[in-house]
């Protein structure tokens, strides 16, 4: 009785210590986070609050802010249509897959099996006389067998868990792709309508320029000019048509771009025509520790970290035993027709071949480069969420600091545009009655297109960044308008 306690005081006293050995590192992190954002966004207006979503949640609806209802089409479409997305949710269920296949190792294994064998010698349940063997015969088999190992040392759940996280980070990655595909038709969808904005104020500059260039002829003609003033009034018309026609150019690249975020050939779609008309968004940033639970990126990266951690649980398991117990049982005969009844069953508990408790003792160095890998490999990720978390800081305050100043920078270029149109009409009042030289005419108009396209370009910018600060702060806005009772499928899923 007392060496039984003994061997019972010693494997548990063994337990304990490979307890011990396989702990793992933290799968979460304490990060020094800011207590505040340095490029202070304004208050909230309006009902619209923060809401605070799971990295796999929806992000709700929150380019319905913008009251557009061609840009909630496009992104719908995007969301259906777009390769990379149906490319990242086909990762998601390939990862998921995984992880029940890695699962099913930790599980009770049975399966069975039917046909004929071809041996020779004694046979069970066969008499023969003694010293003679029988010829070489056919045996019918139909049994079934079992295994299952017993996760002594947790290598199999580390390994199930890491797994499972891995599928959890690969749906963390569908969700940041949709927000920046989401982000991205936004983008492009404003960037072209303040380009259509900057075409129509081109155009009209190039019907004035025209107008100028006419009536320089038509004063040369009456002498009351010289042809320097037509030359100028010409190149100012040429100058003019150039940059609309870069402008045009641009455009289509945009619409080429959206074309593709939207799944679809650049000569299948085309956004028609019209201004910019995006409403002013204030969006609020809430508070720098909320970034590491609403940024789906950030998600992926604790995740891989915390599957990291869980792999090395596994690298450290593999140095001690497995137990494996298994077992068979079913039915053998010479005859077909034998094959089952009660006199031919057969069955053994216990390996078929090997032994039941393994304890690997040399293995080249195989455990211990594994484990020394997953090492690495924790390293660098915790390294790189680190990295991704001040990534995350970066954007918003890059947003935050782009909205704050195209904020300010609008007021002066308004101010600059409404007084540079008054400078271009009285400068073409005068030169009409011969009071100026055309010099001065086109003097103004070169500052009056000028503060007019860097007006529209900063009302097209104040919307990109609206939908970056949206974007880097994971999305997820509750809005007071009614969500759309159809979700496209892919999201959905």
């Amino acid at each position: 009785m007392k060496k039984f306690n003994l061997t019972l005081t010693a494997l548990t006293a063994a337990l304990v210590l490979a307890g011990c050995s396989t702990a793992k590192p933290p799968e979460t992190l304490k990060l020094d986070t800011p207590a505040a954002y340095r490029e202070k966004a304004e208050p909230l207006q309006g009902e619209w609050k923060v809401a605070k979503p799971a990295d796999n949640t929806d992000r709700g609806q929150w380019w319905k802010v913008y009251g557009d209802d061609n840009l909630s089409k496009l992104i719908v479409e995007a969301t259906e249509s777009n390769p990379n997305l149906t490319a990242a949710f086909a990762r998601v269920k390939e990862s998921r897959a995984i992880a029940g296949v890695v699962d099913a190792d930790r599980g009770f294994q049975l399966g069975a099996g039917f046909g004929p064998t071809r041996v020779g010698g004694v046979q069970p349940n066969v008499p023969t006389p003694d010293g003679v063997s029988p010829p070489p015969s056919t045996q019918w088999r139909a049994g079934a067998n079992f295994s299952y190992e017993v996760d002594l040392f947790g290598r199999l759940s580390d390994a199930s868990r890491a797994a499972q996280l891995d599928a959890d980070a690969q749906e963390a990655a569908y969700h940041s792709v949709l927000l920046t595909l989401q982000a991205d038709v936004a983008q492009q969808y404003f960037t072209i309508r303040a380009l259509d904005s900057e075409i129509d104020v081109l155009e009209k500059t190039v019907n004035l320029r025209q107008e100028a260039l006419d009536l320089a002829k038509h004063r040369f003609d009456a002498g009351d000019t010289s042809e320097l003033d037509v030359a100028q009034a010409k190149t100012e018309w040429a100058t003019t048509s150039a940059e609309l026609e870069g402008v045009r150019r641009e455009r289509a690249q945009r619409d080429h771009a959206l074309a593709v975020l939207l799944g679809q050939a650049p000569a299948q779609f085309s956004l028609p025509v019209a201004p910019l008309q995006a409403s002013i968004v204030t969006v609020p940033a809430g508070l720098p520790s909320d970034l590491l639970e609403r940024r789906p990126d950030i998600a992926q990266a604790q995740r891989q970290m915390a599957a990291a951690s869980s792999r090395i649980g596994a690298a450290k398991a593999a140095f001690f035993p497995s137990l494996v117990l298994t077992g068979s049982g079913g039915y053998a005969s010479n005859e077909l027709r034998d094959l089952f009844k009660w006199s031919s069953r057969s069955w053994i508990l216990g390996p078929l071949s090997g032994t039941l408790l393994n304890l690997p003792i040399f293995d080249g160095g195989r455990n211990r480069s594994n484990l020394a890998r997953a090492d690495a490999d924790y390293e660098a990720l915790v390294a790189n969420y680190r990295q991704q978390v001040l990534v995350g800081f970066r954007d918003v305050e890059d947003n935050l600091s782009a909205l704050r100043t195209l904020d300010r920078q609008m007021v002066f270029e308004d101010q600059a545009t409404k007084s540079s149109q008054l400078a271009t009409r009285l400068a073409d009042s005068r030169y009409r009655y011969g009071s100026a030289s055309y010099f001065e005419v086109i003097d103004a108009q070169r500052s009056s297109l000028a503060t007019q396209r860097s007006l529209i370009r900063s009302q097209g910018q104040r919307a990109v960044a609206s939908v970056g600060l949206i974007r880097a702060l994971g999305g997820g806005w509750d809005s007071p308008v009614e969500k759309d009772k159809d979700v496209p499928p892919i999201a959905k899923q």
